[in-house]
């Protein structure tokens, strides 16, 4: 769909990050932004594994907004991908936002892909492509993505007009996880049967190319079982990868619950 609205920004609003071990330290190489994003320095959990944290001058995506991202994760690095604050999609008057992310995992390097939720308000359109390349089975990923039905005490669930998510990963070249999920409130009823069913957010957690037992997956589905505030299942996907699906009514509720279950195994 083409965006019908000017980005205010003139240009497309870039993000490239690239990491590199380095004198027993991992470290960012590169990096490159422009407005309105800017990019933290590292926190550093050890020497091979830093956090960053890219923020935003502006109070979320707006109509007209075309964003692309890249992460290069390169050998013997670790790094945790996070993000300033809930992202908020704003009103729109009649055009969308959309924004594509690029992500390339080199052997032994690990990525913790977890940016806070995604919150759309009422009257938005947005289009989130994702994709990521694996170069081995020693390239580890951990995605987390959780998206709200907007501003609920507003009287906004799910009066955006349209959210449409694209996450594709591949592992050295051969497609292992495709999620193609486009949201339309008008046309679906998306707290009804089949999509939300009565709950509000919804999370998603893979685990890609780190080891999840048969062992584990029992324990995590336990884990979830004992909830009675959230529905949601685990299972081990086609490439043997474990993924975690939860529907829920609190977006800091599933952020909980996803340190939860990650606490379960060993990263």
């Amino acid at each position: 769909m083409k965006v019908t609205a000017e980005n205010k920004f003139g240009k497309k609003s870039q993000v490239r990050l690239e990491t590199e071990f380095r004198d027993g330290k991992a470290i960012l190489s590169d990096v490159y932004f422009t407005a309105p994003f800017k990019v933290m320095q590292p926190f550093y959990l050890r020497p091979d594994h830093m956090q960053v944290m890219v923020l935003s001058a502006s109070a979320g995506i707006m109509e007209g907004d075309d964003q692309e991202f890249f992460l290069h994760i390169k050998e013997d690095t670790c790094m945790d991908y996070l993000s300033q604050s809930y992202e908020k999609i704003h009103k729109m008057k009649k055009g969308m936002a959309r924004r594509h992310t690029r992500i390339v995992v080199e052997p032994g390097a690990y990525l913790r892909y977890a940016p806070l939720p995604t919150i759309p308000f009422r009257d938005s359109a947005f289009e989130n492509s994702l994709d990521i390349e694996l170069k081995d089975k020693t390239s580890r990923l951990l995605f987390q993505e959780i998206l709200t039905c907007g501003r609920a005490a507003r009287g906004e669930a799910f009066a955006y007009r349209f959210y449409h998510n694209r996450v594709s990963v591949s592992r050295e070249g051969d497609l292992i996880y495709f999620d193609n999920a486009r949201y339309e409130p008008e046309r679906f009823q998306m707290d009804g049967m089949g999509m939300y069913e009565g709950f509000t957010h919804l999370l998603n957690l893979v685990f890609f190319n780190i080891e999840k037992t048969e062992s584990w997956i029992g324990e995590a589905r336990s884990f979830l079982d004992e909830r009675e505030d959230v529905e949601g299942g685990v299972t081990r996907i086609a490439g043997g990868d474990a993924a975690v699906r939860i529907l829920g009514r609190n977006a800091d509720t599933l952020l909980k619950i996803s340190e939860q279950i990650q606490a379960i195994g060993n990263l």
